[in-house]
């Protein structure tokens, strides 16, 4: 019998103690696995390209608001701007800046609403959205057909699973803001979306005419569009009015309804890759203008995740190392008070051949196994931890957490857990180790 086996069985006599110490060494080893693994996934949906468009391009103001509303709709939309501006912004933005090529893509996207089952969030835009990527290298799958008729809708794939909807089912919208009310019009789901793992998944998309068709959409007399729109374009308004109207305006947008009185929450722009600089160039433009702003969102969502995200994440693993050295401490309380009832134990295994070494070995070897034990159950604990609430963090965010997913840091923990074990088991096995035999059996 080696001395990993007598330790095993020593720690079976004090079964109650030992699990209970092994058990705050695995608790926090959990939550250090589950914060780490949660961080890295959410790290690597907000930093890694999760898009495949290079700019944003909203309202002046909040950068966080426009990107995390666009995107991940976890935040509600900034004031819109006017359609307007979307068509020469696609058709020929050196109207407003100078030299500024036409994007590849420029896709209109309008906000405010939601479902009225589920509440998930609506975004009108148009058929283009699904010939693009989604993110580099990812397009969109549609179970069924694209954008036919005003009224048409594509969901997400959660969105059909939390409501129970399918092709052809039909739903009506909430309105958002402070008059919510539900809107009379109904859409027709005509596709769903393959799952993307992002929050996409969450999203009931509709056409835009259909958006823009909706009574309480476009309530707004002529007279007062016309002057939001002059207060946005200044001194430029009749010139862009008048090249507007040059563009094509198909039905997809509501051509019934007067340009003016359409405007969107933001527009997704997206450059071919010869033309590198372009966008960073357009960016820089806009911040010296008034009209709108463009913003990089993997920059934005980097920035978020340096300045805010990984220093609570941060903070939260310093804590959970707090409570796993403070486990470690009560792992050495526990031997250690133990030694007093062990003391004749130890004397007779002294006086049966064991060696001064074997003793000091099996002490050790109970550190070893609890620290280590505690760390294997934390590290399984973490992830089922993870695979738990997986579920509704997708629900939340639209971010798909795999608990399979490895953050390399684990690599780090048991090893660290074993240096642990050696320092909280050294002086218990010392003492084991300095046991007088005639005195312990005597005692």
């Amino acid at each position: 019998m080696n001395v990993f086996q007598i330790a095993f069985r020593s720690i079976r006599q004090r079964f109650v103690p030992s699990t209970l110490t092994g058990l705050s060494v695995a608790l926090g080893v959990m939550l250090m696995v589950a914060v780490l693994v949660t961080y890295s996934v959410v790290n690597n949906a907000f930093q890694q390209r999760s898009i495949d468009y290079d700019l944003v391009v909203g309202k002046q103001g909040g950068e966080y608001q426009l990107v995390l509303s666009t995107i991940y709709r976890l935040e509600t939309p900034p004031a819109p701007i006017p359609f307007r501006y979307y068509q020469v912004l696609k058709n020929r933005p050196s109207l407003f800046y100078e030299g500024v090529p036409a994007p590849e893509a420029a896709v209109p996207i309008v906000m405010g609403d939601t479902t009225q089952e589920g509440n998930f969030p609506i975004v009108g835009t148009t058929h283009e959205y699904f010939t693009n990527n989604y993110a580099p290298d990812r397009s969109f799958k549609i179970k069924g057909t694209g954008f036919t008729d005003s009224f048409d809708a594509i969901i997400g794939s959660h969105v059909a699973e939390q409501n129970g909807w399918d092709i052809g089912s039909t739903f009506q919208i909430l309105h958002g803001g402070v008059n919510a009310h539900i809107h009379e019009e109904k859409f027709t789901i005509v596709g769903i979306l393959q799952r993307t793992g992002t929050a996409n998944d969450r999203t009931a998309f509709v056409q835009l005419s259909g958006f823009y068709s909706i009574a309480d959409h476009n309530d707004t007399s002529l007279v007062e569009a016309k002057r939001r729109e002059q207060e946005f374009f200044g001194t430029d308004y009749d010139r862009i009015v008048a090249e507007s109207e040059k563009f094509p305006d198909t039905d997809v947008s509501g051509a019934s309804i007067p340009t003016a009185r359409k405007a969107v929450t933001a527009i997704l722009v997206k450059y071919p890759r010869k033309m590198l600089t372009v966008p960073s160039t357009l960016s820089g433009i806009m911040k010296k203008g008034h009209r709108a702003q463009a913003v990089n969102p993997n920059a934005v969502m980097r920035q978020l995740m340096n300045l805010i995200v990984g220093n609570v994440a941060l903070a939260i693993v310093v804590m959970t190392v707090l409570v796993i050295i403070v486990s470690g401490i009560g792992i050495f309380v526990s031997i250690y008070n133990s030694m007093s009832d062990r003391r004749r134990e130890i004397g007779i295994m002294r006086a049966l051949g064991a060696q001064r070494q074997t003793v000091f070995s099996i002490i050790m070897a109970e550190s070893i196994l609890l620290c280590f034990g505690g760390g294997l159950l934390g590290v399984l604990l973490g992830h089922g931890l993870v695979f738990l609430g997986a579920p509704i963090v997708e629900a939340k965010t639209g971010l798909a957490v795999d608990p399979l997913t490895f953050h390399s840091a684990e690599l780090y923990l048991l090893p660290a857990l074993l240096v642990l074990a050696s320092l909280v088991g050294f002086v218990p096995a010392l003492t084991a180790y300095r046991t007088d035999v005639s005195r312990a059996l005597v005692e």
